[in-house]
């Protein structure tokens, strides 16, 4: 969760300044904008190969976002319609949502994880923008306030149901060739069920999406269906990273460039950190925290983003979204034997075991 605004103006060598980037040989990036969003941007990966252009994420359909991808294409001596094929890390709007439109203006084909199937079904039975899911949580975490205002909030968001009509293929994990250069879908659940990156093991580059990204902590299931204990899926695609070989990081969000092993230990470090807080924050002052504490309560003793904003700071999506994460953490150290669980109405109540 980071703070900002999409129709920023960014000085020169910000990562969110709009146009296409240079990234690799035969690989570009293209920055479309999120409006009212505190991630800014989204890259859009442009990727020349011997068959051809294709895209990794597809970005947010917005107005004004189809005319900008072609503007950043022709930089490059392209146009939207040389794109043939979409390859989508995840369902998430800001990198599904475009793609369909791309579909229906120059017939390009959409690529989607196939553990992304339900939640895609999910959006469309939904047929609104609100986070159920999480919503649910925040309903677990004792934050039924922090609930209705969201409810409040997104309520009145435009939601069309062509943005997520569904893909032309699903993807398995292994082997594949987008745009003629043979790489590897790696699933990599945790931000989402079904998120993949996409491994260009000859070039050395990995195509994160947001499992991986450079300065911030993706937030964790994000998405509609069950909860999972999406956290400790998330540790573990970590891991699987590390018993990968090395590349250049390509995020969605943010700068590219680094070593992913570098930045998966710093996202490891950060959780176990986080675990190690949580923990402090039963014993902070307060109500005698042996008769257990509200995920609510928890995650408002926490500080919050690279700046430590305090949880009241926060705006009611990122409160949410904290509120989410902390009950992510809660649910592994349960886990863990680390902390125990009671429930009552559906609101639970967490002590140190």
């Amino acid at each position: 969760m980071i703070g900002g605004s999409a129709s920023a103006s960014y000085g020169p060598g910000h990562w969110a300044v709009p146009g296409a980037h240079a990234v690799a040989e035969g690989v570009h990036r293209v920055v479309l904008p999120m409006p009212q969003d505190g991630l800014q941007a989204v890259n859009v990966y442009v990727i020349a190969g011997p068959d051809g252009l294709a895209l990794v994420d597809a970005g947010w359909r917005v107005p004004g976002n189809l005319a900008l991808l072609d503007a950043g294409l022709r930089q490059l001596g392209h146009r939207v319609e040389d794109v043939h094929d979409v390859y989508v890390t995840h369902v998430h709007r800001d990198h599904y949502t475009l793609g369909p439109a791309l579909r229906r203006a120059v017939g390009a084909s959409i690529h989607l994880g196939a553990a992304e199937r339900t939640g895609l079904r999910l959006v469309r039975e939904l047929g609104s923008n609100l986070p159920t899911s999480s919503l649910r949580e925040l309903g677990r975490g004792g934050a039924q306030v922090l609930a209705a205002s969201i409810v409040e909030l997104m309520v009145a968001e435009p939601w069309e149901a062509d943005d997520w009509e569904d893909p032309d293929s699903w993807l398995e994990p292994g082997p594949l060739t987008i745009a003629g250069r043979a790489m590897e879908a790696v699933a990599v659940p945790g931000h989402t069920k079904g998120h993949l990156a996409f491994h260009d093991p000859a070039a050395g580059l990995l195509f994160t999406g947001d499992h991986v990204l450079p300065t911030i902590t993706p937030s964790i299931g994000f998405e509609l269906g069950d909860w999972d204990l999406p956290l400790e899926q998330y540790l573990r695609s970590l891991d699987l990273l590390l018993a990968r070989p090395d590349a250049l990081l390509l995020p969605a969000h943010g700068m590219p460039g680094g070593s992913v092993h570098e930045r998966v230990r710093e996202l490891i470090t950060h959780h176990q950190r986080r675990f190690e807080a949580t923990l402090d924050a039963f014993a902070a002052p307060g109500p005698d925290h042996r008769s257990g504490r509200l995920g609510l309560e928890i995650a408002s003793r926490l500080s919050w983003t690279r700046r430590d904003r305090a949880f009241e700071t926060l705006d009611p999506f990122n409160r949410m979204i904290a509120v989410c994460e902390t009950m992510a953490h809660l649910d592994v150290l349960v886990q863990r034997g680390r902390v125990r669980v009671t429930s009552r109405d559906g609101v639970e109540n967490f002590a140190l075991a």
